[in-house]
């Protein structure tokens, strides 16, 4: 399609009120792109050494006096970044001093869908300048902000993450121990028990020899970082349990407190749901689901009409967290409302399709929580413990 590139576009006159800049974050550098009042349509670049707070808010001082050098009035400064790597520190930083900082979730700003487009620094900063222009102006859905958790919020996550991430290790661990054996002929021995270390002692393999020396000696450190693996694990879910508690002596109605009565939902499942999800405000149930990436994705175009599954552009926690969920529900909790309308769905798609549907469980699952533990709504034909 030809593209006009010779016409002058009319300037477009935007009253600013306020220096807008964009925050293009490295390790090394950060990219400060600014547009100010008197400047014209120009953007300005400059750069301070990544990490260089004090740089940063001169850099700010240096623009601002600028602009009432050109205008006569000292105007604010309102800036936007990226989420990222960096969390939120920043952010936090930039509201201490009293500037407006916003973080933008980057896979909403509309980018050029040509196969090959330039992306730069510069480039990016000059979008997230006229991304934060337009949402100022108040224009519907230009990109979507990011709502910064509290320290305290941001915090509690560590204890589910952890979890997680340790219950991985552990996996790995378990696997390659198995797999050293499997290849001298073993395949019966559970580095989960508790008489791991004497049965290691006892394994001949599958041809009758003794396990050889530095194979045994390799089980043995495996089973050493195992071992330790199994004792962080204890820690965090001691750390999670006192953490629970000390929410439900607070008040019984907390949502971690109300989700930890339902049948079917133990601790970890209740601090993830409420670490990761429910301590937010939502204010319908469609930023619920978009939350955990449980939201549809039709593609509607003329005769073209077909959905493309859940969007998976959310919590990928709270995602995960709630398909898993979704089976446990239906295992202890099968005179439930929502039970009976997956096994009907099944059932009338002559038992197929049940990995679709476990998805949509979830999602129907995850918006009764959010109403039980909000609204008090009571989920219908749900036991509690």
């Amino acid at each position: 399609m030809p593209v006009d590139h010779g016409s002058t576009p009319t300037a477009i006159q935007i009253n600013l009120g306020a220096i807008f800049v964009s925050l293009e974050l490295s390790r090394s550098l950060w990219l400060i792109t600014s547009l100010s009042p008197g400047a014209g349509e120009k953007m300005s670049k400059h750069s301070v050494r990544g990490g260089d707070v004090a740089g940063l808010l001169m850099r700010f001082a240096q623009l601002q006096e600028k602009a009432r050098a050109r205008t006569g009035q000292m105007f604010p400064i309102i800036t936007v970044q990226e989420a990222g790597l960096d969390g939120f520190w920043i952010h936090r930083v930039l509201q201490d001093e009293g500037i407006e900082s916003h973080v933008v979730d980057p896979a909403s700003i509309a980018t050029s869908r040509r196969q090959r487009r330039a992306k730069t620094d510069k480039i990016d900063g000059e979008a997230l300048v006229r991304t934060l222009l337009a949402y100022k102006r108040g224009e519907p859905r230009v990109c979507a902000m990011v709502k910064a958790p509290t320290p305290e919020e941001e915090d509690q996550r560590r204890i589910g993450r952890e979890r997680k991430t340790l219950i991985a290790e552990r996996v790995q661990h378990v696997n390659r121990i198995k797999g050293l054996l499997f290849a001298q002929g073993i395949g019966d021995y559970e580095p989960l028990r508790r008489d791991r270390r004497e049965r290691l002692e006892g394994l001949t393999t599958g041809d009758g020899r003794p396990l050889p020396r530095h194979l045994k000696t390799q089980i043995g450190r495996e089973l050493d970082r195992l071992e330790l693996l199994l004792e962080q694990i204890k820690a965090v879910e001691a750390e999670r349990d006192t953490l629970l508690a000390r929410i439900r002596e607070v008040s019984a109605a907390q949502p971690a407190a109300l989700l930890l009565g339902l049948k079917g939902i133990g601790a970890e499942f209740a601090a993830l749901l409420w670490s990761e999800g429910m301590f937010r405000s939502f204010s319908n149930r469609r930023q619920v689901a978009a939350y955990a990436g449980l939201a549809p994705t039709p593609w509607k175009s003329g005769s073209v009409d077909r959905e493309q599954g859940v969007s998976k552009a959310g919590n990928a926690r709270l995602r995960t967290t709630m398909i898993q969920l979704a089976w446990l529900w239906l295992r202890h909790q099968p005179a439930s409302a929502l039970s009976r309308w997956f096994h009907q769905r099944i059932a009338r798609n002559g038992g197929r399709l049940k990995k679709p549907m476990i998805v949509a469980l979830a999602r129907k699952l995850l918006i009764a929580l959010w109403k039980y533990t909000t609204a008090g709504v009571v989920i219908e034909g749900a036991v509690a413990t």
